[in-house]
């Protein structure tokens, strides 16, 4: 008996498979002809070019006229074109408004304010650097809006009381003048949150009256002659900044810890011979720099695992009491400015450094033995 064998035409087949795709294909061309017809299609183009208009803060009256609107890529562009022109324009106006409320004034040439300027009230800020002016006239007074006084780098020997006046002032900056004390009504400024006296070398002492200034959470009084820190700034409760570098500090209050807010704490150059234990208890406090100072002993605590201190820096602390010879400069407001520039950039590249693991803590005991 034989086999029998099966023959299969395959050409049969191909034509067979060739015949389907074909039908699929035209299908598929028929319905997305039928989808470009169909107003789904259309609702769902319009939804997506409304969304797009929406995120790009394009208003409706500007696509949608009585009821239709035009999708078309052109107008889409016509209308982002105008609306950043429309927001370049209204950006120049509110700068043109900003710059009315501001009066900036710089160079040696000035010996005194313009007259023009009393007639001024309105402004809300004042800029004066790089200046040969020393006095800041009477009628200061009348600038009830001024909100920032930015004075530094002139030759201002000092401050007139009526200053006492500006209830809404929130920064004062007279850093690098000429300024042998700070008149007591400057604590009538209640709502003042920023003082920078740094560099003016004279000052000995700030007035008790500025107890009263519970904003201030940034002082600086740097590049001076305070002996103590001022009582006055024990009692600012909300203080969080505090540089008084480069005085003549021998020792520190015991009762520091009542700056309870206190973050930045920068105590270089001064005659510091120990550190309180009371410094322990500042929870918040995050930077110490006591750089160049007379430590004789190691406040070794401050390196606890538990204190919220990530940087404490004793840099060029001698064990035993020796005297430090400063390095010649033009003046002695040039090496305080020297120093200032330096620390700032010294404190950034911290803040840079500041993304370590939680557990990990920054500690510097370099010690000069």
């Amino acid at each position: 008996m034989g086999h029998k064998v099966v023959v299969f035409d395959t050409s049969v087949i191909r034509a067979l498979w060739e015949t389907r795709v074909k039908k699929h294909k035209a299908w598929q061309k028929q319905e997305a002809e039928r989808l470009e017809k169909s107003a789904l299609e259309k609702i769902k183009e319009e939804w997506n070019f409304v969304a797009e208009c929406r995120r790009k803060g394009i208003p409706q009256a500007a696509y949608c006229k009585n009821g239709f609107i035009d999708t078309s890529v052109r107008l889409l562009d016509k209308i982002e074109r105008s609306s950043l022109a429309r927001q370049s324009a209204i950006s120049k106006e509110r700068d043109k408004r900003s710059s009315e409320f501001v009066f900036e004034l710089t160079g040696q040439h000035w010996k005194e304010l313009p007259d023009s300027l009393k007639e001024q009230t309105h402004l809300k800020e004042w800029h004066i650097s790089n200046t040969l002016i020393q006095i800041i006239p009477k009628y200061i007074e009348l600038f009830q809006a001024m909100r920032i006084l930015d004075l530094p780098k002139n030759q201002i020997s000092c401050l007139p009381a009526e200053i006492g006046h500006l209830k809404n002032l929130k920064e004062l900056n007279v850093r690098f003048n000429h300024l042998k004390s700070i008149p007591p009504e400057l604590g009538d400024c209640e709502n003042l949150e920023k003082l920078d006296c740094s560099g003016n070398l004279e000052l000995t002492e700030l007035p008790f009256e500025l107890s009263n200034l519970k904003q201030v959470s940034f002082v600086d009084i740097s590049g001076n002659k305070f002996s103590s820190v001022p009582i006055c700034v024990l009692r600012m409760s909300n203080l969080q900044w505090l540089d008084i570098s480069n005085n003549n500090l021998s020792d520190l209050p015991q009762d520091i810890d009542r700056l309870r807010e206190l973050q930045t704490f920068l105590l270089y150059k001064n005659k510091l011979t120990y550190l309180p234990f009371a410094l322990l208890n500042l929870k918040k406090l995050t930077l110490l720099v006591v750089s160049g100072d007379h430590l004789v002993e190691l406040p070794t605590a401050l390196s606890d695992s538990s204190t919220p201190l990530k940087f404490v820096s004793l840099i060029d602390n001698p064990i035993e009491n020796t005297q430090c010879q400063d390095e010649t400069m033009e003046s002695e407001q040039d090496r305080q400015h020297f120093d200032k520039e330096f620390m700032k950039a010294y404190i950034e590249d911290l803040k840079e450094r500041e993304s370590v693991p939680s557990y990990a803590t920054k500690v510097s005991f370099s010690l000069q033995l």
